[in-house]
């Protein structure tokens, strides 16, 4: 091997590195002059695709609920696997809707187990039932809440009000049950003026009386006589003047949780 060549063109290409080097190794650092000054023809660089707010806490009600619609026909039992039969879900509501309950926990035994709310007396039941046995999650982050005592219903949106209106609630020989329920179903196909442009379906019942078709539950719906809201004046149903059930239908989506207090 000639050794001396070998040299020679090693010496060329570190002659040939150093001469390509030296520009950038005297070069002043990036965004200032040599002598420190900041280079006044860099822009401000590109706009963030967004700013992100200030964490803050949620409202206790303003949380993601989940439902989901029964696609087979199932026992809730009392406890995940097993226990006593609480009641029997079928996939059609009594008005021909697609039946869907309000899911609040699930567990794990040989398989996966969901709690649910249930629409039955006494009000307020919860059971367990099949996974399997239920279509796919949908969320909502609505909320109503209906105040008996002061004769309004609230529709929260991620815990905050966005509606808000005088209603008629139960009189006092059929009054209007408390407690945690959910909307079940929107029908806008009645006949009857009495019930106004749209009705709500909810799971709450009565154990008294109601007007509310296929035994007993508990509906929230327009009037055809607005002059008696806000007052006690139906049989255990939730009625708002018919504007206001209009807006509420634009707003509260099936699934919503209801809480009557």
């Amino acid at each position: 091997m000639n050794w001396a060549r070998v040299l020679r063109i090693a010496l060329a290409a570190a002659v040939a590195f150093a001469a390509l080097a030296a520009p950038l190794l005297n070069a002043p650092a990036h965004g200032v002059h040599a002598g420190g000054g900041a280079v006044s023809n860099l822009g401000s660089g590109p706009s963030p695709a967004f700013t992100p707010g200030q964490p803050r806490l949620l409202p206790q009600r303003a949380r993601i609920s989940r439902w989901a619609t029964v696609i087979r026909p199932v026992i809730a039992l009392r406890a995940p696997g097993g226990g006593t039969p609480v009641a029997a879900l079928t996939t059609l509501t009594p008005e021909g809707t697609a039946n869907l309950v309000l899911v609040l926990g699930s567990a794990r035994r040989t398989d996966e187990w969901v709690r649910v709310r249930l629409p039955i007396l006494p009000n307020n039941t919860t059971g367990w039932v099949r996974r399997s046995a239920l279509g796919g999650y949908h969320f909502v982050s609505t909320h109503l809440v209906v105040d008996l005592r002061r004769l309004r219903a609230v529709l929260l949106e991620a815990g905050h009000p966005i509606f808000t209106a005088p209603i008629g609630i139960g009189q006092p020989q059929w009054p209007t049950p408390r407690g945690e329920f959910y909307i079940r179903d929107k029908l806008t196909d009645y006949a009857s003026r009495f019930y106004g442009p749209v009705a709500f379906g909810t799971s709450a019942r009565s154990s008294v009386l109601t007007d509310w078709p296929e035994g007993g539950f508990v509906g929230i719906h327009g009037t055809d006589a607005p002059d008696l809201i806000p007052g006690r004046v139906s049989h255990g149903c939730i009625r708002l003047r018919n504007r206001d059930i209009l807006r509420l239908a634009r707003l509260m989506p099936v699934g919503t949780p209801l809480t009557i207090e």
